[in-house]
């Protein structure tokens, strides 16, 4: 497996700034984990099935980042909460 090289938006992490610490730490976990094996069962992490090349994983059952690739690099595009069924909520994901 190829190492996966992760950047941030601008507008990941300005979302990312005003999150609680707790969730950032938990952001960072994940993206750790990420990085480490991304095909790790826990992170959830699959296609946004309507959108080209938009990627989504899972932070915690309400909360979700998403991200596009090109290559091995990884660009973290948006954080935000996630309803039950799976659709966005007032903040649009992608």
């Amino acid at each position: 497996m190829q190492n996966i090289h992760i950047e941030a938006t601008s507008t990941f992490i300005k979302h990312y700034r005003k999150l609680d610490f707790i969730l950032q730490n938990q952001v960072k976990e994940i993206l750790v984990l990420f990085q480490k094996n991304p095909l790790h069962p826990s992170l959830g992490n699959k296609k946004i099935s309507s959108q080209k090349n938009i990627y989504e994983l899972r932070v915690s059952k309400n909360f979700r980042i998403t991200y596009s690739k090109e290559g091995n690099t990884i660009f973290l595009r948006k954080d935000g909460k996630h309803d039950k069924t799976g659709r966005e909520k007032n903040q649009k994901l992608n």
